[in-house]
């Protein structure tokens, strides 16, 4: 029998998109499937070494929950999106949701092969010494090479 392949496309970098990428990587690798996810534009913020600064939004997500109603304008001051952030890392703790660092550790125990683009790298001007260790830097090609054969390919 052969190994299914989940491929992953990773594009935002913001505490609330960093989730799915590992979510389902992490459950896919523990399912057995083979899985690669390609971090690029700032997706490439879900590699560096410090998740720290990665900060959640509603701007542009009628979708997310508010403890009352919000108007955009206030959403749009200075500090809310600090405090949002806080609101649902805490709200996280609370429920038990692992952290982000614990799901990207958790992939890179599980053999998840996580790329990271270069022309993205070259772009914004990363060095090799801003991402966590043990991760691949690559084009699109080097990609396209798993995803091609991939049963199931995401992009988030």
């Amino acid at each position: 029998m052969t190994t299914k392949k989940l491929a992953i496309i990773a594009t935002k970098g913001t505490l609330d998109w960093g989730y799915p990428p590992f979510i389902l990587a992490s459950t896919a690798a523990a399912l057995g499937y083979d899985v690669q996810i390609f971090f690029t534009f700032y997706g490439l913020q879900l590699l560096r070494k410090s998740l720290n600064h990665l900060k959640v939004t509603s701007l542009g997500n009628p979708g997310m929950p508010m403890p009352m109603p919000m108007p955009v304008l206030l959403q749009a001051l200075p500090g809310m999106q600090s405090m949002m952030t806080v609101m649902m890392k805490q709200k996280m703790k609370s429920k038990g949701v692992a952290s982000l660092e614990d799901l990207r550790n958790l992939c890179a125990e599980a053999d998840v092969k996580m790329i990271g683009c270069q022309m993205t790298v070259d772009l914004f001007g990363f060095s090799p010494s801003d991402f966590i260790p043990g991760i691949e830097m690559g084009g699109a090609a080097t990609f396209f090479e798993f995803a091609g054969e991939s049963d199931i390919c995401l992009f988030m």
